[in-house]
């Protein structure tokens, strides 16, 4: 993929306000001066530690540690990549984008009338769900336990039984038939006629994970309606079923806080889950389980915690199999444990129909009790052979003893191999031989130096610096505090005062790292690209410290007067500290020095120190003014 220009990006950073961005997903108030907080949209909290500082374009919450840009902001907020989070802000400010390799970025016009396009559609669906001719729509919702408001909730709508009243519609809002034909609402004839693709049936929008409506799915209502029981939007320029998860925009929120996803088979299984408290839940629309899904799912849970569980919720019976099997075949592209939930309390129910019948403490009960996939996934392979004699016994072990193999966590193996032994009514000894064998067939050979992993790590990872980390002693919080003035109001600062801190002598090699970081990017000092360059000319482990600093609330009044009083008296401590180590260097190198011998090296220390005292009187005085 082509990288966007580093030039555009900067400019797309300069134009964008993150208070607006921010203000989007978060209810902001003022803090301050150029401080706005809010409850933060990354961890539960009751009081705002989540601070934005609009002239600095950064955002950190106290909190829980998260902070970043604007462009870091979408990506954590709607799980797109950084490129995504570029096109997005600069198709927000009309910027036209440009790549490293000279072309530009490509024409999002389309994309955005069709997804205008959905939007109006998705409002015609929920008007119409509310007429008379939607009646039977009403019915089949009261019968499966979803009231109104459930349907508002999910934006659940009605499609007419009728060949254009939606195409009709939607041309009086200015959109062209080819328009309506490229977005999936209606199709085409032999003849080249065109109608309404979704016609008395109730219609569920598909959102991605930004909230924005791509396509819809739609169940048949009508005993005449020939088509199949569900129908989706086909394959468009914004619709692509094997990327999408319906109810992820509604779930990725507690996904990403509890690294935990629900994964079931219908809309109303979803629907159900969520009313039942199992907020987590996602669906297909119309196709497998898949890699794409798997993608998606793993960067919204943050999978590589270690702390992730996908559970998957299956039909028990041979279509409910197969598809736990497909999905047991992607297993391993999770770092997250994986389970399987599938009602054997009931009568094999759905969750739709398990909180219709048993209330939405079975839809709770359900989840909880899921069995581990690899577990299942055995005692599938097991349930086909007859384990009454032994040629069954034996063919049931040749097909689990390479699942068992294959478990990532080595230390659950032995205890499956226990299990299986039990299950089976083998001897202990001769499963743990078949599952030794698949496993040496499996592991390639190892590395010469005892390295399981077979790369041997010789870097040195330096510990992660944060403000909470340095010594709290008066010279070094002076240090912190002038720094953290300078980062977030360097503006407030005249060139002497700012020469002067930027040349004092830092006790703290933390600090004093910073502080080389802000002479390096002094050039771009106080505009937007400023507090990025002074990321990246840090080591890495010391961004986290910067942020605190940056980010830090000041010990000053809220109005702008104050703060910049503040930020002058802060710094000026620093500077007259550090002109008094000056003084005390040179009247001990004066007192070294003989005035018979060296009375012109004399003379300049005794004028050094003349101006020492100058540049105190001075700076006390623009404190004072």
């Amino acid at each position: 993929m082509a990288r966007i220009r580093r030039t555009d990006i900067d400019e797309v950073r300069a134009r964008t306000n993150i208070d607006d961005v921010v203000g989007d997903y978060v209810t902001l108030k003022s803090a301050g001066v150029g401080s706005r907080k809010g409850l933060c949209p990354f961890h539960d909290e009751r009081t705002p530690s989540f601070h934005v500082r609009p002239q600095l374009g950064f955002y950190h919450c106290f909190g829980c540690g998260e902070s970043g840009d604007v462009f870091s902001f979408l990506q954590k907020m709607d799980h797109i990549s950084f490129v995504e989070a570029v096109e997005r802000l600069a198709g927000r400010l009309g910027y036209q984008l440009t790549y490293e390799d000279g072309g530009e970025a490509p024409d999002h016009s389309n994309r955005v009338r069709l997804l205008q396009v959905n939007a109006e559609a998705e409002k015609f669906f929920q008007a119409q769900l509310a007429t008379a001719d939607a009646q039977i729509g009403r019915d089949f919702l009261g019968g499966r336990g979803f009231d109104p408001q459930a349907a508002a909730h999910f934006g659940v709508g009605y499609a007419p039984k009728s060949w254009d009243a939606l195409s009709k519609h939607l041309r009086t809002k200015g959109y062209s038939t080819q328009e309506l034909q490229d977005a999936g609402l209606v199709s085409t004839n032999d003849r080249g006629s065109s109608y309404d693709r979704f016609r008395g049936r109730l219609v569920w929008p598909i959102r991605d994970t930004s909230g924005q409506t791509v396509g819809f799915g739609a169940r048949k209502l009508f005993d005449d309606d020939k088509g199949p029981k569900y129908l989706n939007t086909p394959e468009t320029e914004i619709y692509h079923k094997s990327r999408v998860l319906y109810g992820l925009d509604l779930a990725k929120r507690d996904i990403s806080r509890g690294h935990k996803v629900v994964v079931v088979e219908g809309y109303t299984d979803v629907m159900a889950a969520h009313l039942a408290g199992v907020t987590t839940a996602v669906a297909t629309c119309g196709t497998a389980f898949g890699v794409d899904h798997i993608k998606i799912l793993r960067r919204i849970m943050d999978d590589e915690s270690n702390r992730g569980r996908v559970i998957f919720n299956f039909d028990p019976d041979e279509a409910g199999r197969k598809a736990a099997m497909r999905a047991f075949a992607e297993e391993n592209r999770f770092v997250a444990q994986t389970f399987v939930a599938v009602d054997t309390t009931h009568e094999g129910l759905d969750p739709c129909d398990l909180r219709l019948k048993h209330g939405d403490a079975a839809i709770v009960s359900l989840i909880d009790h899921a069995v581990p996939m690899y577990e299942f996934v055995v005692r599938e392979q097991i349930k086909r052979h007859n384990l009454r004699n032994a040629e069954g016994r034996v063919a049931a072990l040749r097909e689990a003893a390479p699942i068992i193999a294959s478990i990532r966590d080595r230390a659950l193996r032995p205890e499956y191999v226990r299990q299986l032994s039990g299950w089976l009514g083998m001897d202990l000894e001769q499963v743990q031989r078949e599952v030794r064998r698949h496993e040496q067939a499996a592991n390639a050979p190892s590395d010469p130096h005892g390295d399981p992993s077979g790369i041997a790590d010789n870097t040195y990872a330096m510990p992660i610096v944060r403000m909470r980390d340095l010594p709290n002693d008066p010279i070094t919080r002076l240090e912190r505090d002038a720094l953290s003035a300078v980062l977030q109001y360097p503006k407030m600062l005249s060139e002497v005062q700012l020469d002067g801190v930027l040349a004092a002598s830092f006790s703290d090699a933390s600090l004093d790292t910073v502080r080389n970081a802000i002479v390096a990017t002094r050039g771009t000092l106080g505009t937007p690209q400023w507090l990025p360059e002074v990321h990246e000319e840090v080591p890495s482990s010391f961004v986290p410290l910067v942020t605190d600093l940056s980010m830090a609330p000041l010990p000053a009044g809220p109005g702008p007067e104050q703060v910049a009083a503040y930020v002058r008296s802060v710094t000026a401590a620093l500077i007259e500290r550090d002109l008094l180590r000056r003084k005390a260097e040179l009247l001990g190198e004066l007192k070294r020095t003989d005035i018979e011998t060296d009375p012109l090296g004399h003379r300049e220390l005794s004028e050094r120190l003349v101006e020492v005292e100058r540049r105190k009187r001075e700076l006390r005085e623009s404190v004072e003014a």
